[in-house]
Protein backbone atom coordinates (compact mmCIF):
# COMPACT_ATOMS: atom_id res chain seq x y z
CA UNK A 1 0.00 0.00 0.00
CA UNK A 2 1.33 3.51 -0.56
CA UNK A 3 2.50 5.40 2.18
CA UNK A 4 0.62 8.54 0.72
CA UNK A 5 -2.60 9.29 1.71
CA UNK A 6 -4.88 11.73 -0.01
CA UNK A 7 -8.35 11.64 -1.86
CA UNK A 8 -7.26 9.63 -4.87
CA UNK A 9 -5.46 7.11 -3.20
CA UNK A 10 -8.06 6.77 -0.36
CA UNK A 11 -11.21 6.69 -3.04
CA UNK A 12 -9.06 3.67 -5.15
CA UNK A 13 -8.89 2.29 -1.75
CA UNK A 14 -12.10 1.92 -1.01
CA UNK A 15 -13.52 1.23 -4.65
CA UNK A 16 -10.64 -1.32 -4.84
CA UNK A 17 -12.33 -3.22 -1.65
CA UNK A 18 -15.85 -3.30 -2.59
CA UNK A 19 -15.00 -4.81 -5.86
CA UNK A 20 -13.73 -7.66 -4.09
CA UNK A 21 -16.06 -10.60 -4.37
CA UNK A 22 -15.83 -11.41 -0.31
CA UNK A 23 -15.52 -8.29 0.45
CA UNK A 24 -16.52 -7.07 3.84
CA UNK A 25 -16.39 -10.96 5.11
CA UNK A 26 -12.67 -11.48 4.39
CA UNK A 27 -11.05 -7.83 5.67
CA UNK A 28 -7.31 -7.65 5.39
CA UNK A 29 -6.45 -4.82 8.05
CA UNK A 30 -3.88 -6.94 9.62
CA UNK A 31 -1.75 -6.74 6.69
CA UNK A 32 -1.88 -2.95 6.40
CA UNK A 33 0.27 -0.78 8.77
CA UNK A 34 0.03 3.00 10.14
CA UNK A 35 -3.08 5.05 9.07
CA UNK A 36 -3.85 2.53 5.98
CA UNK A 37 -4.90 0.04 8.90
CA UNK A 38 -7.76 2.55 10.31
CA UNK A 39 -8.32 3.80 7.05
CA UNK A 40 -9.17 0.12 5.97
CA UNK A 41 -11.07 -0.46 9.52
CA UNK A 42 -12.99 2.28 8.60
CA UNK A 43 -14.01 1.46 5.29
CA UNK A 44 -14.67 -2.24 7.12
CA UNK A 45 -17.21 -1.30 9.64
CA UNK A 46 -18.85 1.38 7.03
CA UNK A 47 -19.71 -2.07 4.73
CA UNK A 48 -20.77 -4.18 7.62
CA UNK A 49 -23.23 -1.22 9.03
CA UNK A 50 -24.43 -0.79 5.46
CA UNK A 51 -25.59 -4.79 5.08
CA UNK A 52 -26.80 -4.69 8.79
CA UNK A 53 -29.04 -1.59 8.35
CA UNK A 54 -30.76 -3.76 5.72
CA UNK A 55 -31.16 -6.40 7.22
CA UNK A 56 -32.54 -4.17 10.36
CA UNK A 57 -35.21 -3.79 7.59
CA UNK A 58 -36.46 -6.87 7.74
CA UNK A 59 -40.61 -7.61 8.54
CA UNK A 60 -40.22 -11.74 7.58
CA UNK A 61 -37.96 -12.26 10.26
CA UNK A 62 -38.94 -12.39 14.25
CA UNK A 63 -38.27 -9.59 16.51
CA UNK A 64 -35.39 -11.05 18.26
CA UNK A 65 -33.54 -11.29 14.86
CA UNK A 66 -34.01 -7.37 14.23
CA UNK A 67 -32.68 -6.87 18.14
CA UNK A 68 -29.52 -8.75 17.07
CA UNK A 69 -28.66 -6.70 14.15
CA UNK A 70 -29.78 -2.96 16.41
CA UNK A 71 -26.94 -4.87 18.54
CA UNK A 72 -24.31 -5.41 15.70
CA UNK A 73 -25.54 -1.60 14.64
CA UNK A 74 -24.13 -0.04 17.26
CA UNK A 75 -21.41 -2.52 17.90
CA UNK A 76 -20.36 -1.29 14.05
CA UNK A 77 -21.02 2.04 14.37
CA UNK A 78 -18.40 2.38 17.43
CA UNK A 79 -15.81 0.55 15.59
CA UNK A 80 -16.25 2.68 12.58
CA UNK A 81 -15.85 5.73 14.76
CA UNK A 82 -12.96 4.36 16.74
CA UNK A 83 -11.24 4.02 13.23
CA UNK A 84 -11.98 7.59 12.40
CA UNK A 85 -10.14 8.82 15.37
CA UNK A 86 -7.41 6.57 14.44
CA UNK A 87 -7.06 8.14 11.49
CA UNK A 88 -6.65 11.64 13.00
CA UNK A 89 -4.35 10.65 15.43
CA UNK A 90 -1.98 9.01 12.83
CA UNK A 91 -2.44 12.41 10.85
CA UNK A 92 -1.73 14.94 13.67
CA UNK A 93 1.20 12.51 14.85
CA UNK A 94 2.20 13.55 10.77
CA UNK A 95 2.07 16.85 11.09
CA UNK A 96 3.65 17.23 14.76
CA UNK A 97 6.21 19.45 14.08
CA UNK A 98 3.84 21.66 11.86
CA UNK A 99 3.33 24.93 13.95
CA UNK A 100 0.23 26.48 12.66
CA UNK A 101 0.84 29.48 12.03
CA UNK A 102 -0.91 32.76 13.47
CA UNK A 103 -3.96 33.29 10.99
CA UNK A 104 -4.44 29.24 11.07
CA UNK A 105 -8.05 28.57 10.43
CA UNK A 106 -9.20 25.96 12.66
CA UNK A 107 -11.29 22.92 10.56
CA UNK A 108 -14.29 21.79 12.38
CA UNK A 109 -14.33 18.99 10.08
CA UNK A 110 -11.52 16.57 10.38
CA UNK A 111 -9.29 14.28 7.66
CA UNK A 112 -10.86 11.37 9.10
CA UNK A 113 -14.37 12.24 9.32
CA UNK A 114 -14.29 13.24 5.62
CA UNK A 115 -12.26 10.15 4.70
CA UNK A 116 -15.61 8.30 7.09
CA UNK A 117 -17.57 10.29 4.49
CA UNK A 118 -15.84 9.20 1.96
CA UNK A 119 -16.36 5.48 2.20
CA UNK A 120 -19.71 5.85 2.75
CA UNK A 121 -20.39 7.68 -0.42
CA UNK A 122 -18.36 4.79 -2.37
CA UNK A 123 -20.90 2.88 -0.47
CA UNK A 124 -23.76 4.37 -1.84
CA UNK A 125 -22.26 4.48 -5.50
CA UNK A 126 -21.10 0.74 -5.53
CA UNK A 127 -24.41 0.10 -4.89
CA UNK A 128 -26.47 2.45 -6.99
CA UNK A 129 -24.94 1.00 -9.77
CA UNK A 130 -25.76 -2.12 -8.90
CA UNK A 131 -28.95 -1.11 -9.29
CA UNK A 132 -28.79 0.80 -12.83
CA UNK A 133 -27.52 -2.76 -13.75
CA UNK A 134 -30.65 -4.57 -12.34
CA UNK A 135 -32.34 -6.58 -15.09
CA UNK A 136 -35.82 -7.25 -13.01
CA UNK A 137 -36.11 -3.26 -12.93
CA UNK A 138 -38.39 -1.20 -14.95
CA UNK A 139 -36.60 1.11 -17.48
CA UNK A 140 -37.85 4.25 -15.07
CA UNK A 141 -35.80 2.93 -12.07
CA UNK A 142 -32.54 2.44 -14.35
CA UNK A 143 -32.64 5.70 -15.34
CA UNK A 144 -33.73 7.12 -11.88
CA UNK A 145 -30.34 4.93 -10.50
CA UNK A 146 -28.35 6.46 -13.11
CA UNK A 147 -28.67 9.72 -13.24
CA UNK A 148 -28.57 9.29 -8.57
CA UNK A 149 -25.24 7.65 -9.32
CA UNK A 150 -23.80 10.87 -11.13
CA UNK A 151 -25.02 12.82 -8.42
CA UNK A 152 -23.21 10.73 -5.92
CA UNK A 153 -20.05 10.56 -8.20
CA UNK A 154 -20.12 14.79 -8.44
CA UNK A 155 -20.19 14.90 -4.31
CA UNK A 156 -17.59 12.46 -4.45
CA UNK A 157 -15.23 14.79 -5.92
CA UNK A 158 -16.20 17.45 -4.38
CA UNK A 159 -15.39 16.20 -1.20
CA UNK A 160 -12.41 14.48 -2.36
CA UNK A 161 -11.22 18.02 -3.14
CA UNK A 162 -11.81 19.39 0.12
CA UNK A 163 -9.87 16.63 1.84
CA UNK A 164 -6.78 17.13 -0.22
CA UNK A 165 -7.19 21.13 0.19
CA UNK A 166 -7.36 20.69 4.04
CA UNK A 167 -4.17 17.86 4.05
CA UNK A 168 -2.58 20.64 1.92
CA UNK A 169 -3.39 23.70 4.36
CA UNK A 170 -2.72 21.44 7.94
CA UNK A 171 1.02 20.83 6.02
CA UNK A 172 1.78 24.42 5.26
CA UNK A 173 0.14 25.44 8.69
CA UNK A 174 -2.34 27.81 7.34
CA UNK A 175 -5.10 25.69 9.04
CA UNK A 176 -5.71 23.02 11.93
CA UNK A 177 -8.11 20.06 13.31
CA UNK A 178 -8.26 18.11 16.65
CA UNK A 179 -9.54 14.89 17.36
CA UNK A 180 -12.59 15.12 18.05
CA UNK A 181 -13.98 12.15 20.72
CA UNK A 182 -17.78 11.26 19.92
CA UNK A 183 -18.19 9.54 23.17
CA UNK A 184 -21.03 7.14 22.64
CA UNK A 185 -22.65 7.07 25.65
CA UNK A 186 -25.67 4.73 24.72
CA UNK A 187 -22.65 2.16 24.40
CA UNK A 188 -21.10 2.75 27.64
CA UNK A 189 -22.87 0.78 30.72
CA UNK A 190 -21.63 3.54 32.86
CA UNK A 191 -23.14 6.08 30.69
CA UNK A 192 -26.54 4.51 29.74
CA UNK A 193 -28.96 4.94 32.41
CA UNK A 194 -31.10 1.82 31.00
CA UNK A 195 -28.08 -0.05 31.53
CA UNK A 196 -26.94 1.40 35.00
CA UNK A 197 -30.50 1.21 36.41
CA UNK A 198 -30.67 4.93 37.64
CA UNK A 199 -34.40 6.22 36.63
CA UNK A 200 -35.11 8.00 33.73
CA UNK A 201 -37.68 10.52 33.11
CA UNK A 202 -39.37 9.68 36.86
CA UNK A 203 -39.06 5.99 36.04
CA UNK A 204 -37.03 2.75 36.63
CA UNK A 205 -36.02 1.18 33.05
CA UNK A 206 -38.24 -1.84 32.65
CA UNK A 207 -36.74 -4.91 33.86
CA UNK A 208 -34.65 -3.24 36.70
Amino acid sequence: MSSTVDAAAVTRFHDAELAQPDWPALHGAAELAGIWRAISANHHFNCLLWQEEDRARRVDVPAAAIATSKRLIDRYNQQRNDAVEAIDEALLAALDRIEPGPGARLSSETPGAMMDRLSILSLKMHHMRLQTERSDAGQAHVQACSARLQRLITQRHDLAACLDGLLREAAAGQAYFKVYRQFKMYNDPALNPYLYGQPVGGTMPAGS
